[in-house]
């Protein structure tokens, strides 16, 4: 497989590409996250990983291939985001307490003009936390760059979920699987 370029700094990104055994080098430029109002929240995903890529795409060659993520959690047709502080996080983790949520990942590939872009949604259930266990969570793994204040391969991830529906590497971050299925779509 010929090496792609990976718009992501994220750890989980690299970590799940490293175990596809997919070559990657990583290159990331500054993207605003925002997006234009209306859009669903599986569009929204895929609006920033777009912006992502076509980012690093403005100063790299039309025949390298660009692979961009975004993850969004949605909680009752709800985004949300990164927390910006520990009582975020907190408030975050309790509102998931004993619900079952929606993590999507929008995810671009391009090569000059040529595009795959798609969304991958898998239903995640926590169960009933305690206000210890989130505070535990919070203060051992502060999660303030994670959507939904929780990465599932941590602690609470192990200790509070009730079920996953879908691909549980889309939660981490990027639904490597299909990655790896679209990307010989480009001959890679």
């Amino acid at each position: 497989m010929n090496t792609i370029i990976l718009a992501s700094q994220s750890p989980r990104r690299k970590q799940l590409l490293e175990w596809a055994e997919i070559p990657f080098i990583v290159s990331v430029k500054e993207t605003d996250e925002k997006f234009p109002p209306g859009l669903r929240p599986d569009e929204i995903a895929v609006y920033i990983a777009r912006n992502k890529a076509l980012a690093v795409q403005q100063s790299k060659s039309n025949d390298e291939i660009i692979l961009a993520a975004d993850t969004i959690v949605v909680l009752n047709d709800n985004i949300i985001g990164k927390p910006v502080h520990r009582e975020e996080a907190i408030s975050i983790l309790i509102a998931l307490s004993g619900e079952r949520h929606k993590v999507i990942t929008g995810v671009v590939i391009r090569q000059g003009e040529k595009e795959i872009s798609f969304a991958d949604v898998t239903d995640v259930e926590f169960h009933d936390l305690s206000l210890e266990q989130i505070e535990f969570y919070v203060d051992k793994y502060e999660p303030y760059d994670k959507a939904g204040a929780y990465a599932i391969q941590e602690w609470i991830g192990v200790t509070g979920i009730k079920s996953v529906n879908g691909d549980f590497y889309n939660v981490m971050g990027l639904p490597v699987s299909r990655v790896v299925r679209e990307l010989k779509r480009f001959k890679v």
